[in-house]
Formats: C-alpha cells, structure tokens, sequence
C-alpha cells in the first residue's frame, strides 16, 4: 500500500487510522526505513501515553487520538510535517471523513477494511476543491492480479525479510496461549484497547 497508489519519497508524510493494529505497526516500520513521515490515529485509551511511546519506538512520527484529529491542533502539526499524499483507512465512518479533510491536493486515501462498519463519507469539497483519490486494497485481490509477475512478488518479500533481519521490521506483540486454554485467548482478544495478538499454541 505505501508502493502502488503514490510514488511516496523521503520527506513525504502518510497519515492513517488504526495505527496500532498490525498493519499500522508495519506502515510505521516500513515507512520510517525510506524516510517518509507517519501520522498515526489510534483511540483514546486509559494508557494512552504507554501506546504512545510503544509506535514511536517503532518509529512512529507522530501519534494522535481521533479527537485530536478534530481539532485545531492539527494546524500546529501541520508546520512540523508537510500535509500527507497518501491515507491508509482501516476504520471507516467518520474517521474516514477526517483523514480526507487533512490529505493534501491530489491525495489518495487507501480503504482496506471498515472496523467501524459504517460507510465512508466523502465531502464533495474534497472531491472538487482537492481532486482527492479514493482507491481500496484487498490482498488477497493483490495476490491474483500479480499471480503472473512473480519476480516483483518475490523482490517485495525479499525485501521485508531483509527489513527483519536487520531488525527495522518486527512483529505485533502477541501472547502465546496453550491450546487447551483458547476460550481465555478468545475472551482476552474482545477485550477493549488490548493491542496483543493471541497465538494458540498447539
């Protein structure tokens, strides 16, 4: 996704929502490799400041919550990094709607899931006054449509396996829960703002 729709170079900004989900996490770490800014969105939580530091360890520019987002302190951010060309959607709804409100001219804004089940709303002002892009990515469509170029399929995971020797790419945290005790994973993995992965080990 920070390949295909946008030719993103060092010093360009991308801002998405979810940032703490795995794919968030991978967008923070890949991103940060070629030098290109990150806005990260996550929801307001009790330990707030404890994600925070968790994705600016990873590389994270900046992390702000959904409200912050609304607000005009985004004028102020905005003189630190330039206004972002791309925009990663995980969320929809009214997340959605905002990450649009601050992509620049030209932009495009990437939906690859809907977690908020509501629809995107798009402001026709970004439509005619911004000439935004709204494209979506399905991997496993990704998959089919370069079934016949395998030499860039294999260069791409090549490349994130080099990131992960290197140590500039990790996995989400996770907590390794024995089989037999998978009604816990399962109840722990509903609970609220729990970040960790649940891995049942057979």
């Amino acid at each position: 996704m920070l390949s295909d729709f946008e030719s993103l170079q060092p010093g360009d900004c991308v801002i998405q929502n979810a940032a703490n989900s795995g794919v968030g996490q991978a967008v923070i770490q890949i991103a940060a490799t070629r030098g290109i800014h990150t806005i990260n969105i996550v929801r307001d939580r009790p330990d707030l400041h404890k994600l925070t530091e968790r994705l600016k360890s990873l590389g994270a520019d900046h992390v702000i919550t959904e409200d912050t987002l609304r607000k005009p302190e985004m004028k102020e951010l905005f003189k630190k990094v330039p206004r972002p060309r791309l925009a990663l959607n995980c969320v929809g709804g009214k997340s959605a709607t905002e990450l649009l409100r601050h992509l620049q001219k030209g932009g495009t804004m990437v939906t690859y899931g809907g977690m908020s089940k509501q629809p995107v709303a798009v402001p026709v002002s970004a439509l005619i006054f911004k000439d935004v892009k709204l494209r979506g990515f399905w991997v496993t469509q990704w998959k089919r449509d370069h079934a016949h170029d395998r030499e860039k399929v294999q260069a791409m995971i090549s490349a994130l396996c080099q990131l992960f020797l290197q140590g500039k790419l990790s996995a989400p945290a996770s907590t390794e829960v024995p089989f037999r005790d998978y009604q816990t994973a399962v109840q722990d993995s509903m609970k609220p703002f729990v970040s960790a992965k649940q891995i049942l080990v057979m």
